[in-house]
């Protein structure tokens, strides 16, 4: 692994077969210039994104996902010198999302037999302007690079970045922790790979439901606003309130950090005692939100939801203070982006689907510790069962 600093001078040294190449910019081609959506739907105009189903060529999705569950099929084609990858991702806040995934990333392409290199972009999620530099900066050096990984701060604030780097020439750009293609791109990226928020929110609304009842009072810590915080916030009110009669009596925007999760079920305890429940919409804002909780000797009176599975929320599970959370497959996607790439460098990138979706389940304090390390062996697969080391 190479960081931003150690890279500014490298020369590329990863370079493809001309056969592999030409295969591959047609087919690019060829997918760039197909017509979305393939399917409409009724609420298309309310959208400023088409959903998976409406882009995905039926089969592609599940020929993905079975690829990635399999064992490891060896790259067939050949490679002068190491493929070379940057990643631009907020890998610097809490969640481990993105270390586990640049994990599964690397350990999927040692597995299929692809030599790489990679140089990292790394942010906090709030860092909107510097990923923007570093967008500009990759592009500027696209020689360097055979693909990017970017993921967004936030699709609506980084999708000029986006459109940056897909029209750069020679240079196939990925887009993680996002699966919704906007309908302004002219051209979309390769892929985009991530998690359906609105399956998650579907799902722990669903369970929360059973397990609490209806006329539920609660308060939230949303994100930023955005596709992400619509879907796991606003999609999950939607949910309580349609089908369980839940009133919400505070939404505090903790803009995805742990000290906005902390500040917000701060507020909520102080001012709103009436909630009882705080959904967060993912790892930082639950982790400073059970902390605020566990200070005040509330987190025994209030259940609260993280959101994605990550190793710290399995633990607060563990440990009483996290109650539930919609828990991602965690390894899939950066195993899905390994296959992805051999997919390409094979000639078979019209195989792939635009959209990668992995999966997810719901993970909660009243599975039994033998079923907790079940599911966190099988999301984890490549990065390993454990809060990573910072």
């Amino acid at each position: 692994m190479k960081t931003q600093k150690e890279s500014t001078k490298h020369l590329k040294n990863a370079s493809l077969t001309m056969a592999l190449l030409s295969s591959a910019l047609f087919i690019s081609t060829t997918i760039a210039a197909l017509e979305l959506p393939l399917k409409a739907l009724p609420d298309d105009a309310e959208r400023d994104h088409w959903l998976p189903e409406q882009v995905n060529e039926p089969g592609k999705l599940e020929a993905l996902q079975a690829a990635t569950g399999k064992e490891a099929v060896p790259f067939t084609g050949k490679l002068d010198k190491p493929l070379q990858i940057a990643l631009i991702y907020p890998s610097s806040d809490t969640s481990d999302f993105w270390a586990r995934n640049y994990l599964a990333l690397t350990k999927r392409l040692d597995q299929v037999g692809i030599k790489y290199e990679t140089t990292e972009f790394a942010s906090r999620q709030i860092e909107h302007s510097l990923q923007s530099t570093y967008a500009t900066q990759v592009a500027q050096d696209a020689d360097l690079y055979d693909f990017v990984i970017f993921g967004p701060s936030e699709l609506a604030t980084q999708a000029d970045n986006i459109e940056k780097l897909v029209n750069t020439k020679g240079l196939k750009t990925y887009v993680w922790a996002f699966h919704t293609p906007l309908k302004q791109f002219k051209t979309q990226p390769a892929a985009w790979f991530d998690f359906s928020s609105a399956y998650g929110a579907q799902k722990i609304c669903d369970y929360m439901l059973e397990r609490l009842g209806n006329d539920v009072t609660y308060a939230m810590n949303r994100g930023i606003p955005g596709v992400t915080d619509n879907q796991r916030s606003g999609d999950f009110k939607d949910c309580v309130a349609e089908k369980g009669n839940w009133n919400v009596v505070y939404e505090h925007y903790g803009e995805y950090q742990r000290e906005g999760g902390f500040a917000g079920t701060n507020s909520i305890l102080q001012a709103y005692p009436e909630a009882t429940v705080i959904h967060n919409a993912n790892t930082a804002m639950a982790m400073g939100s059970v902390e605020a909780q566990v200070a005040s000797d509330k987190h025994k009176e209030i259940f609260s939801t993280g959101w994605g599975g990550t190793g710290l929320e399995l633990d607060a599970i563990r440990r009483g203070e996290l109650n539930a959370t919609p828990m991602r497959m965690g390894d899939d996607v950066g195993a899905a982006t390994a296959e992805a790439i051999k997919a390409d460098l094979e000639g078979r990138a019209d195989q792939l689907p635009l959209v990668f979706l992995g999966r997810i389940t719901v993970a909660h304090d009243q599975l039994s510790a033998e079923e907790l390390d079940a599911l966190q062996t099988e999301a984890f697969r490549f990065s390993g069962v454990g809060p990573l080391k910072r």
